[in-house]
């Protein structure tokens, strides 16, 4: 704010210019341009560093009025605060020039003392207000620093919780990065993403690693059990869906993310099937949120291709067989041609080595 102590003076007659210099001097050095087309190039060329223009309604070449219309058009008038001199006594001047954004219309002949004043307060409230917009946009850019800090540090601590449940289930913690991968590039790649924003995007790939976050609360017993599940077991395991969707909700700062929404319902509904035979709530067809049918599916393939404890890990072509064959419940057909028009771009594109 300090380096622009300077005055465009844009007046065509040469008296005029040195009578108002002369009451600005030597508080502010001058600069002088002869018409409305000279003004702007002295403009353009100081890239409008001055503390206020000057501005003659009478000149050859091009007026005032017009100066001031560009000067509004581009911008410049934003930036420093105009001040338009004549002698016209037409009130239709004062109102266009009001109307284009001028600070305020000086009568000639002018008044020096008179000007002086109502020129300099004008300036100290302008400087003053940019002072105070500078003020705040660097306050409002470490806000958004600390903002996106905190940010980091929860989703931090969601990958850390997500990764330790994957752990405590007697994996690597790779899952849940193969999930977040796989829900990222069918999103990005086929039409399943479609009416879905690059943000949404990335939002709905960062919640899909929260879908077995309900597993915390199932016991190791069942959790890691290495034979098949009884039927009150499953139904115990099949809880995992809505105590995630549960816990997800009890935790505010996660709550305060863009990424909720979709984490919740992805942890609620990422077992539900396109024919009602899911659960928790027997959701059918598009009933189903399509981010979650499509962790369900990610699920389902990777998980088909891992060693557990209860089971060998199967090859990438008997997986898709597995799942295009219904032995994993039934899916969306639009999100199984999806799927399989791009599983082997998927696969080297993920660096999976899976056979």
């Amino acid at each position: 704010m300090g380096e622009a102590r300077n005055i465009l003076i844009i007046d065509d007659d040469e008296i005029n210019r040195l009578i108002l210099s002369d009451i600005f001097q030597p508080s502010f050095s001058i600069t002088e341009a002869v018409n409305g087309e000279d003004g702007l190039e002295k403009l353009r060329k100081t890239n409008c560093r001055f503390s206020a223009i000057l501005l003659d309604y009478m000149m050859p070449v091009m007026d005032g009025l017009e100066c001031l219309s560009i000067m509004r058009n581009s911008g410049m008038i934003d930036q420093i605060p105009v001040f338009l001199i004549t002698a016209e006594t037409d009130g239709e001047v004062t109102r266009k020039a009001y109307d284009l954004g001028v600070m305020d219309v000086i009568s000639k002949p002018v008044v020096p003392y008179i000007v002086r004043r109502r020129i300099e307060s004008v300036i100290e409230l302008f400087e003053n207000r940019m002072r105070l917009q500078l003020t705040v946009n660097e306050q409002a850019e470490k806000l958004l620093k600390q903002s996106e800090r905190i940010i980091r540090l929860n989703y931090g601590m969601i990958e850390a919780l997500t990764t330790a449940i994957e752990f405590r289930s007697g994996e690597s913690g790779d899952h849940v990065r193969r999930i977040h991968d796989m829900t990222a590039y069918l999103l990005h790649n086929t039409k399943l993403g479609d009416g879905f924003s690059d943000e949404d995007k990335t939002q709905i790939a960062l919640a899909s690693i929260m879908h077995d976050v309900g597993k915390i609360a199932i016991s190791d017993a069942i959790l890691n059990k290495p034979g098949r599940l009884t039927r009150e077991e499953f139904e115990i395991m099949k809880t995992h869906t809505v105590k995630g969707a549960q816990l997800l909700s009890q935790i505010p700062q996660l709550r305060q993310l863009s990424a909720f929404k979709y984490a919740y319902e992805i942890a609620l509904h990422h077992h539900e099937k396109w024919d009602g035979g899911g659960y928790p709530d027997g959701l059918k067809g598009d009933e189903i949120p399509i981010y979650a049918q499509i962790v369900s599916l990610a699920d389902v393939y990777d998980a088909l291709q891992s060693k557990r404890c209860y089971k060998e890990a199967y090859s990438t072509s008997q997986a898709i067989e597995m799942i295009t064959g219904g032995q994993c419940g039934v899916f969306n057909p639009r999100l199984l041609s999806s799927f399989l028009e791009v599983e082997p771009q998927l696969r080297l594109a993920l660096n999976w080595s899976r056979p």
